[in-house]
């Protein structure tokens, strides 16, 4: 899915070279800024002037690359979703053919931190606020959501096919539980506290043990 476009984000120039780059660099800017305001402050609390003080230009330039601050909350949000079901998809590329599907779903958890927690922090953003965003905003995004949610879909139900997941478990419920549990993660890692890595493994594990038709041996 191509990252969404502004009608007013291309400079005039663009066939200038050197005009044409610094302007796609300080949009780009712009839409970095964005995403970090988002994830520190919600939807709601996303503000022009924050942006602008973070991307370092004047607020009101900002009106040259984006009509509305909805249309540049929108790009940010579907540049992170792009960014993480392009993370996502590198990640599983990745891994050997003779892989079982727990043990791609063990990369995917890998892969999801990653990416919301070192990677992009518009991925974070956009998996953060989809949410919150306006009804027919939301809408538009949430296709591209609803891709990414069906890449994990595809994982449970090989890992169920290959007899590795508690055919007892609902799916759905077991899914929207793994990606709600992986995503909360933004909301309390400090790497102060301990290392990404450790989380990972924590992560894996867990989810490895809950999903597995494997009952675990009595104490």
């Amino acid at each position: 899915m191509p990252p969404a476009t502004s009608s007013r984000g291309k400079d005039p120039a663009s066939t200038r070279g050197g005009a044409s780059s610094k302007s796609e660099r300080t949009r780009e800017r712009i839409v970095d800024a964005t995403a970090r305001v988002l994830n520190s402050r919600g939807y709601a609390g996303t503000r022009l002037s924050d942006i602008a003080a973070i991307a370092e230009v004047q607020a009101p330039a900002i009106y040259y690359y984006f009509s509305s601050r909805e249309e540049l909350v929108e790009e940010a949000v579907s540049v992170g979703l792009q960014r993480t079901m392009l993370l996502m998809r590198e990640a599983l590329d990745e891994v050997p053919e003779s892989a079982t599907p727990l043990q791609r779903i063990r990369v995917a958890v890998a892969a999801h931190l990653n990416t919301l927690l070192t990677h992009s922090e518009h991925s974070a953003a956009a998996v953060r606020t989809v949410a919150q965003l306006p009804q027919e905003m939301r809408d538009r995004q949430l296709t591209a959501h609803r891709a990414y949610i069906d890449v994990w879909r595809g994982l449970l139900e090989d890992a169920r096919a290959a007899g590795e997941i508690d055919p007892d478990l609902d799916l759905r419920a077991a899914l929207m539980i793994v990606l709600g549990a992986l995503t909360w993660t933004v909301e309390w890692w400090d790497p102060d506290q301990g290392s990404l890595d450790r989380v990972i493994a924590t992560a894996q594990s867990l989810i490895e043990n809950g999903l597995s038709a494997t009952a675990p041996s009595a104490a």
